[in-house]
């Protein structure tokens, strides 16, 4: 390989491993019929006019399978808690009891674990294309690389790596969402 001119192919493969990371944040906020405290991420209450995380406004609890019970610090954030969660489309029903609130997880019928499963696919399928596109750039930086003096033996070198990676991290996406797709579809 030449000394001068040096592909990052770490770097590269850090991008992909932050699409599959970013997945797997993803699939964490899917409901599976099981209770986690993760499902609650994507939901932000108004905290004294700024959107904030749940768990920065209490204290998120898995005490059991079904349920997930949140115990707010501030007694004025409770109501605004429950209109979140209410608003949030996660179809659960918040049970306010002082400042705990419970969350209990409903029985997942066939038809939505289906839908769930469809939205699982869809995830991975944006993860697919972000690592297509890291791959892209990749590949665009050893051609450029090349037209500035890499040899073609280098570039070649340096393109199989980068398909490499590219077909290891589709792979893990695969396995990934195949692992999920049987998780949402257990009962």
């Amino acid at each position: 390989m030449s000394d001068e001119i040096e592909i990052d192919t770490d770097d590269i493969e850090r991008r992909m491993d932050g699409a599959l990371a970013s997945l797997r944040q993803e699939f964490a906020s899917l409901r599976t019929g099981r209770a986690t405290a993760s499902m609650l991420d994507p939901v932000m209450v108004d905290a004294y006019g700024v959107d904030t995380p749940l768990n920065q406004v209490g204290t998120i609890n898995v005490p059991e399978p079904r349920m997930i019970t949140l115990a707010i610090w501030d007694k004025q954030m409770v109501g605004k808690v429950e209109k979140a969660i209410r608003s949030s489309g996660l179809g659960l029903n918040p049970v306010v009891d002082g400042t705990l609130i419970r969350l209990p997880i409903p029985e997942l019928n066939e038809e939505r674990r289906r839908e769930l499963a469809k939205v699982a696919g869809q995830y991975a399928e944006s993860a697919k294309v972000a690592v297509r596109n890291v791959r892209r750039d990749g590949m665009d930086t050893v051609k450029k690389a090349q037209k500035d003096g890499l040899s073609e033996d280098d570039a070649k070198f340096y393109s199989d790596e980068i398909q490499a990676l590219t077909d290891a991290a589709i792979k893990k996406i695969d396995a990934a969402l195949e692992h999920k797709q049987e998780e949402i579809m257990q009962v």
